[in-house]
């Protein structure tokens, strides 16, 4: 949410401004562990959970970064403090990627290695090198992608692999009795592979900016996931929508909607067409928004859906409520705002 604020503060908007700085105060007053480091987690109740997780570390970051580049005070010690953390306790510069999960006093590290974390590194990443101008940044998140897209998504035929085990070594089988698992999912998330799409796309503009010329795989990879998520994810079970998840040869695993789905495929099929400027993607960018009018956005109470029923009827099966306007507000930013590194530099550039 602090992300989110952020956002709307550089757009101008009245009021986000203070959330930001509220979001900022939470984050630089209860929420940091004082005698371990790092971050806290809490559960729907408000309790401390006793692990520390790259997911949630991303996320601090690309608070903290937005935050930076809207101006408010304290936001650049906060993603310094950060940056900090995730190098200290997550990044392993041998693997060029991050682990996952750690105890609260970073001395037992979780087996599991998860591309999930290190996918919203990779957007932290970016939106901390337009805050600081450290290319250092760009330079990790192309590692990443390259490791786990152009390695590993690219051999399972763009079926991204999700899960792995401690030397980075694919375990397909992973939850496969905990199919719709929220965080870990059996197979290969739909959504993810459009979320990878757009981000390989931010990583061929942040390339550009330099004086070498952004890697051709970016582009093919990103168009790979892209479409292939379209081809397989969309009515794939014969009913309007994405499906959450599907095996390794394709196949529908669990059929829910998930409301974020559709918002990575407006992001992803807008900024393939910012980039490429293909009209079949520009027709995709609308059906996906036609669809979400249709069956997401919630006009009696107000704002989306979170899930869906395989016949497109509200559900709670995996998420309860509405936690997330994150996935739709910058899915909307990104089919208004021109294509750039990350989506604080395209509001920027907008003016």
């Amino acid at each position: 949410m602090t992300y989110v604020f952020a956002l709307a503060a550089l757009q101008g908007r009245d009021g986000a401004a203070d959330l930001v700085d509220h979001g900022l105060a939470a984050l630089s007053g209860p929420l940091p562990d004082a005698e371990y480091g790092g971050w806290h987690p809490v559960d729907p109740r408000g309790a401390q959970v006793d692990e520390k997780r790259a997911y949630d570390h991303a996320f601090v970051v690309l608070a903290a970064a937005a935050a930076t580049v809207a101006g408010r005070p304290g936001a650049a010690e906060l993603l310094t403090q950060a940056l900090e953390v995730v190098d200290r306790h997550f990044w392993v510069p041998e693997d060029g990627l991050a682990v996952d999960v750690w105890d609260r006093g970073f001395t037992r590290c979780e087996p599991y290695r998860g591309a999930n974390a290190n996918m919203h590194l990779v957007e932290a990443y970016l939106t901390a090198a337009t805050a600081t101008g450290d290319r250092r940044y760009v330079e990790r998140a192309l590692g990443i992608a390259e490791k786990l897209v152009h390695g590993h998504a690219r051999a399972f035929g763009w079926r991204m692999p999700e899960h792995y085990d401690a030397a980075w070594q694919v375990l397909p089988d992973y939850n496969r009795d905990r199919p719709d698992d929220p965080f870990r999912p059996f197979g290969a998330t739909v959504g993810h592979w459009l979320e990878w799409s757009r981000l390989l796309l931010h990583l061929h503009l942040a390339c550009a900016e330099t004086s070498d010329a952004p890697p051709d795989w970016l582009l093919a990879d990103a168009r790979g996931l892209h479409d292939t998520a379209v081809a397989e994810g969309w009515t794939a079970d014969g009913a309007e929508g994405f499906v959450y998840t599907v095996d390794f040869d394709g196949r529908p695993v669990v059929r829910t909607r998930m409301h974020w789905v559709v918002c990575e495929a407006l992001a992803a099929s807008a900024t393939v067409t910012h980039v490429t400027g293909d009209p079949w993607t520009a027709s995709l960018r609308d059906r996906w928004w036609d669809y979400a009018r249709r069956h997401l956005v919630d006009r009696a109470a107000g704002g989306w859906h979170h899930e869906l029923d395989p016949h497109n009827r509200p559900a709670a099966t995996v998420w309860a409520g509405k936690p997330d306007v994150y996935h739709a507000y910058q899915a909307l930013l990104v089919c208004l705002l021109p294509a750039a590194p990350s989506v604080p530099a395209a509001v920027l550039a907008r003016g």
